[in-house]
């Protein structure tokens, strides 16, 4: 039989409240247990009424969705988030806490069905009862008008574009709303190395380094290309040759 997500709906529109009552209401296996307006609201009610699952809003006066999300990480068995929210700009900060999900308003009956998938897989591996790693394994990055999930170890490059960082995987990459220094500290440092001030790269994707006579070396990443290395960051880049 299919998992009964007890749902507690955290918004502090009330529009935004009953559209996802009506949207929850359609899903098979979804038992909603209440709704909060604000963050202190919905931090008593996961006190008093233990759902399986928070539908969050992230801006919101007083404790945000990300406070609120982070607070009930700390619990012993934390419900589960899937962020909705009209941004796509917390997507990265999302990872901080214990987020399954992050869903673009106005959300689609299919979306959430999706998510609610995802939810229930969560709760049914270890992932969903242990602590979440402190290096970012994921991404959520805006397509199409919905967030779609990239896996980390599939990037191969990242590159700063002012206030952005664009993910490369393969032929296709996606812009991202953060800064290359507070992302650089969040990328596991076995998996991935700063070559350049403006780029990152994932560590088993360089095929080779290069020298090009004048002093400069680059990294080949394959069908990823050649790529500059900052005189910074060469000792470090150079040191992967001897293992």
């Amino acid at each position: 039989m299919m998992q009964t997500l007890r749902t507690l709906i955290v918004d502090d529109e009330p529009l935004a409240i009953e559209r996802l009552q009506i949207l929850a209401g359609q899903q098979d296996g979804v038992s909603l247990v209440g709704t909060a307006s604000d963050g202190a609201s919905a931090l008593r009610m996961v006190d008093a009424l233990a759902p399986d699952l928070l539908l969050c809003d992230i801006a919101m006066p007083g404790l945000d969705g990300l406070q609120v999300a982070a607070a009930i990480d700390r619990l012993d068995n934390p419900p589960a988030v899937i962020f909705v929210t009209a941004f796509d700009q917390y997507a990265v900060a999302a990872f901080d806490v214990a987020a399954v999900d992050y869903l673009l308003k106005p959300v689609s009956s299919e979306r959430l069905e999706k998510a609610l998938g995802r939810v229930r897989e969560w709760r049914s591996t270890e992932r969903g009862r242990s602590r979440k790693s402190e290096w970012i394994s994921e991404f959520w990055v805006q397509n199409r008008g919905e967030m779609l999930r990239i896996d980390a170890a599939q990037v191969d490059l990242i590159e700063a574009e002012r206030d952005y960082m664009r993910l490369h995987v393969g032929a296709r990459s996606w812009l991202i709303h953060q800064t290359i220094k507070s992302l650089e500290a969040r990328m596991d440092p076995d998996r991935f190395m700063r070559i350049h001030r403006s780029k990152m790269v994932r560590r088993d994707g360089i095929t080779g380094l290069k020298h090009h006579g004048d002093g400069a070396w680059s990294v080949d990443l394959g069908e990823g290309g050649v790529h500059r290395i900052g005189r910074t960051y060469l000792h470090d880049v150079k040191a992967i040759m001897q293992g």
